[in-house]
């Protein structure tokens, strides 16, 4: 296995804008060139350019997930609970808008935003909370973070992914610890869990057909040894 090397946040931070999330709600090595194609993108040297159409089809099943929840709890039909990644208000940017803002610059493999998405689905079943415009930014950037960490051979630190986020660098330190400990550190993705996301999304577009480059990517057995077979897909919480 390529050893994981931190990469230096330099050159990329230098046109990265920043955005502001709002205030929290309380204190508190070679993927190959077929991985690009099968996720809709082009390799050009080094360098991915396009962006994976299937972020598109995530971004409207979350924004979907979302309207729908805060419709429920508008008329009293779920309640919510008060987490770390409750801010005080929505922050001013789309899902779609945010989740492109984190591929553009976060650099993480296609497959990140997969298993990013599943770790969501995994602290959903675990917790109370459910899915709206007050937590789902935070805590994309904070599965994706993860996500990266663990199936990518080279990532930023909490400092660059925070500022790409929006929140600051204490605040994803204080996210990240708390999503591995609500999933028990719960980071193992099985073949079959990924292709069952992946045909959900599937589903989103209306049955186009979706690869899965799976295979492209080392799954660290020793993080963790417990069997994710009996996770079902919930994100519609």
């Amino acid at each position: 296995m390529p050893r994981q090397a931190l990469r230096s946040a330099t050159k990329t931070s230098s046109d990265l804008h920043c955005i502001n999330m709002g205030p929290l709600a309380h204190d508190t090595d070679d993927m190959g060139s077929a991985v690009y194609h099968i996720m809709g993108m082009k390799e050009l040297g080094n360098e991915v350019s396009g962006t994976p159409w299937f972020l598109s089809l995530l971004s409207s099943l979350l924004e979907r997930s979302v309207h729908r929840n805060e419709m429920s709890l508008g008329t009293a039909q779920i309640t919510d609970v008060l987490t770390v990644f409750h801010g005080l208000r929505a922050p001013p940017v789309s899902i779609q808008q945010y989740i492109h803002r984190i591929f553009k610059y976060a650099g993480c493999s296609p497959s990140c935003f997969i298993v990013a998405y599943i770790y969501v689905d995994r602290y959903l079943q675990c917790t109370d909370a459910h899915l709206t415009s007050l937590n789902v930014h935070r805590l994309l950037i904070t599965s994706i973070t993860i996500a990266a960490k663990f199936i990518d051979d080279a990532f930023f630190n909490n400092a660059y992914y925070a500022k790409v986020g929006g929140v600051s660098t204490l605040e994803m330190n204080r996210l990240e610890m708390k999503l591995l400990f609500s999933i028990d550190f719960r980071l193992k993705v099985s073949t079959e869990t990924f292709r069952r996301y992946c045909l959900q999304l599937e589903k989103e577009a209306g049955g186009c057909w979706i690869d899965r480059p799976i295979n492209y990517f080392v799954i660290k057995e020793s993080w963790s040894t417990k069997d994710d077979s009996t996770c079902s897909t919930t994100v519609a919480r």
